[in-house]
């Protein structure tokens, strides 16, 4: 259905049926729950936390032994905010949030060459991120840090970190 059907259909309908639908997706769809219950309750900080704590446990797990350092739990958390509408600015902390414990990580353990290119991923996503967004006068010294973490440590893919890092001039 196009969005032009879609507008039509609900321009048609009377009120308590557009209620009652509504009403029916709430019921039927989490990811529509999870919607509402976002725009009426934010508690943006909340959400953060929770991701902070998950995307660090990946890395440094408290309750079992071996880490698993998967990306894509960090990755579903910001694609979830992104939808959900959540601040730029804590999306963006996120973001280095992520990067910047798998550094930590990457320090104490011996990493895949794998690691290294989904850290380099994250990398341009930030920095992307952060320059669409407007942001970064207020992340370019942890953006910065991150590289420089890179070229310190002889990361691999050191020459596509500092491409990446041309989108900022």
């Amino acid at each position: 259905m196009s969005k032009r059907a879609l507008q039509k259909y609900i321009g048609d309908l009377k009120k308590k049926e557009l209620e009652a639908q509504l009403l029916d997706l709430y019921a039927k769809f989490p990811v529509v729950k999870e919607y509402y219950d976002f725009v009426f309750n934010p508690k943006e900080d909340k959400l953060v936390q929770e991701a902070k704590t998950k995307i660090s446990n990946e890395y440094f797990p408290v309750k079992r032994k071996r880490p698993k350092a998967r990306r894509s739990v960090a990755q579903k958390y910001i694609k979830r905010f992104i939808k959900l509408g959540v601040d730029p600015y804590l999306v963006a902390d996120v973001m280095l949030f992520n990067l910047e414990i798998a550094q930590s990580f990457s320090m104490e353990k011996n990493v895949p060459d794998a690691f290294y290119k989904s850290m380099l991923n994250s990398f341009k996503e930030v920095v992307h991120y952060v320059s669409v967004n407007g942001l970064l006068h207020d992340f370019k010294v942890r953006i910065i840090k991150a590289y420089q973490f890179t070229q310190e440590k002889e990361w691999l893919h050191r020459e596509e970190f500092s491409r990446a890092l041309d989108i900022l001039d």
